[in-house]
């Protein structure tokens, strides 16, 4: 028999094996669409994140680790859960840094012979030692990034290291722009004190020009002198940038009265539903309860942890099953600490849990763009496999890229972390500020997180992300 005749012979039979594939995909598709088409409705029609997120921003308040506020989220996000019909409602304990901001910080710009002393907001960086009681006062000198600051070697020792390099507003993504400048926060003071400066001005992480200056974490390494840090204002730093071009003689002023405490127990709060018939297979999905004190953390990240719950949430009221245990987790300690993730993927590496997939929602409650999935090629194209149904709600980002900082010591080349990508235009207005408050939150915007996230939490319980998780 030639070969041509057994194709002839074959092709009804790949052709009705092909039809009954295309068919079973067909059913699928419209049943993922009509369920994706009742979450956004559910979701739309009768949000409950909002709700709770007036109450955590504007009864309790910014919540940073180790305080009153702090702990009195984790007790409120507790019993949230606990009315909701989960399956467990518990807290996870995890030793958290106690740091505090004490009184209000003091800068001036000062120059006796022209113009006396400006006052410019500034903010003690996160972790900051605090200034002598009577303030710190030395002449300054500014830079754009470390190359410029090691090429001024030892003209450094005894001044204040001013790092003013600014977000590059070319950028469309804001979070690009936001890697491109952060690292003068976070490192300027071990950098600084290496030279021997005694103290470090930021610019603060932010692409408009206002007097809000915005605080965020700074290190501190054991080889050299731990020396104040503070940021300053956008409009701040213009003006210090400017008046030293003049006068590069003239000093600063800063006063920061903060404190190191002892570690003080705290704990992520955690909601779950059991799986039907894949209970060992854990998704998790979250944000992190701890905010700075400044504001009181609506949008970071207050909004995440509430869309969370409210995914769960929006599973009870619909009476979907879910196949897999579906988690909640509020995590403590993400901005000066990291402690909640890495106490999370600990026990869970401990109990031997297995996580197919961790969503993190951490970048603000602005209108959802899309996902982006640290995770296999295959995990990648599962989920892009997805994307039809996601476009009539606007989302349409579907991409490699980095999942959250809470969920990312999970990572072990199985599990999919995966990024919740809000519109990034305004994030950094309010982002570590004291414009971040329940006032800046758009209740539709909010709902539609919630919307995408749920849904995609639902497509990845129903065909799990990969070749690995196979029904």
């Amino acid at each position: 028999m030639t070969n041509s005749l057994i194709m002839t012979l074959k092709s009804p039979l790949i052709f009705l094996f092909l039809l009954v594939l295309n068919t079973g995909y067909s059913i699928a598709q419209h049943e993922d669409s009509t369920m994706l088409r009742k979450i956004y409705d559910e979701a739309l029609e009768k949000p409950k994140a909002y709700e709770w997120l007036e109450y955590l921003s504007n009864n309790i308040g910014g919540r940073l680790s180790g305080s009153p506020e702090a702990a009195a989220a984790v007790e409120w996000s507790r019993q949230v859960m606990d009315t909701l019909g989960f399956d467990t409602v518990y807290l996870q304990e995890v030793m958290v840094p106690h740091w505090i901001r004490g009184k209000k910080e003091e800068g001036k710009i000062m120059h006796a012979n022209h113009f006396g002393s400006i006052d410019v907001p500034i903010l003690a960086l996160g972790g900051s030692v605090a200034t002598p009681s009577s303030g710190l006062s030395a002449e300054v000198v500014e830079v754009k990034d470390f190359d410029e600051l090691k090429a001024l070697g030892n003209a450094v020792a005894g001044k204040i290291v001013f790092f003013n390099r600014p977000f590059d507003r070319k950028l469309v993504n804001m979070f690009a722009a936001y890697s491109g400048a952060v690292n003068q926060r976070s490192q300027g003071a071990i950098e600084a004190a290496k030279l021997g400066a005694v103290g470090v001005v930021v610019r603060s992480m932010n692409p408009f020009d206002d007097d809000h200056p915005h605080t965020g974490g700074v290190r501190y390494d054991d080889d050299a002198e731990k020396i104040p840090a503070v940021a300053i204002s956008t409009n701040g730093a213009n003006r210090l940038s400017a008046l030293l071009a003049d006068h590069s003689d003239l000093r600063f002023f800063m006063k920061v009265n903060a404190k190191q405490l002892e570690d003080k127990l705290s704990y992520n709060v955690i909601g779950e539903i059991k799986g039907s018939s894949h209970a060992d297979e854990i998704i998790v999905v979250g944000g992190h309860l701890d905010s700075w004190d400044i504001g009181d953390g609506a949008h970071d990240d207050g909004a995440g942890c509430m869309q969370a719950i409210e995914a769960l949430h929006i599973f009870k009221k619909l009476d979907i099953q879910p196949k897999r245990t579906l988690r909640a987790v509020m995590y403590m300690n993400e901005e000066n600490g990291l402690r909640g993730g890495r106490e999370y993927a600990a026990q869970a590496k401990e109990n031997n849990e297995q996580h197919i997939a961790a969503i993190e929602s951490d970048a603000g409650g602005f209108t959802p763009r899309g996902f982006s999935i640290d995770g296999t090629s295959a995990q990648l194209k599962s989920i892009q496999n997805w994307k039809s149904l996601f476009e009539p709600y606007g989302v349409h980002q579907i991409e490699a890229g980095g999942g959250g900082a809470d969920i990312g010591p999970l990572k072990d080349g199985k599990v999919a972390l995966i990024g919740l990508r809000p519109d990034s235009q305004r994030y950094f207005y309010i982002h570590h500020a004291e414009t971040d408050t329940f006032e800046q939150v758009n209740q539709r915007e909010l709902a539609l997180c919630t919307a995408a996230m749920t849904s995609l939490i639902y497509l990845i319980d129903t065909h799990g992300v990969s070749d690995a998780t196979e029904e």
